[in-house]
């Protein structure tokens, strides 16, 4: 289990499909579940794209209710009121295609302390959210790489570390 800490990682895809690191997960057992890998929780997408919003980075609620919860170049929280709050912009457009390698290696740092989330990309801070929903706000988990179903699809994954956040 994962509760605060810095995970780094690089990958690499192919832009037919899309991917994700889960983080702050949980597996799920209970019901029926598709497999024996279900997983629900943070996910920080991967995609080989590089046009807004539909790119690497953005946080989206595997298995949840909330959706795509943060989008890369979003600053925001997601308050009790149930609703997500932009404060500010992190990267435009123009500015997160000349970050993302297209058909390369991309690398990510996650770092995740209390209900605060950030994702770097290239070295560049991407995105900046604070879960304050105190149902939803996941805490600690397990965390895992998806191979998303659906259309023939690779991605690569390597130099994964995680470092606890004391």
């Amino acid at each position: 289990m994962t509760k605060d800490f810095d995970l780094r990682l690089s990958f690499r895809s192919i832009a037919a499909n899309n991917s994700g690191i889960q983080y702050r997960s949980r597996h799920v057992t209970d019901g029926k579940p598709r497999n024996a890998w279900v997983v629900r929780g943070y996910q920080h997408e991967i995609r080989n794209e590089n046009v807004l919003p539909n790119v690497a980075g953005f946080i989206y609620d595997e298995g949840g209710k909330r959706g795509r919860i943060c989008l890369a170049g979003e600053q925001a929280t997601w308050e009790t009121d149930g609703k997500k709050h932009v404060t500010g912009t992190l990267i435009d457009a123009d500015g997160f295609k000349k970050l993302f390698k297209l058909d390369d290696w991309n690398d990510v740092v996650i770092v995740a302390q209390g209900n605060h989330i950030q994702h770097y990309l290239n070295n560049r801070l991407i995105l900046d959210f604070t879960d304050n929903d105190p149902q939803l706000a996941a805490r600690e988990g397990v965390v895992a790489l998806q191979l998303h179903a659906g259309k023939p699809f690779w991605v690569e994954f390597k130099d994964i570390r995680i470092k606890a956040i004391e």
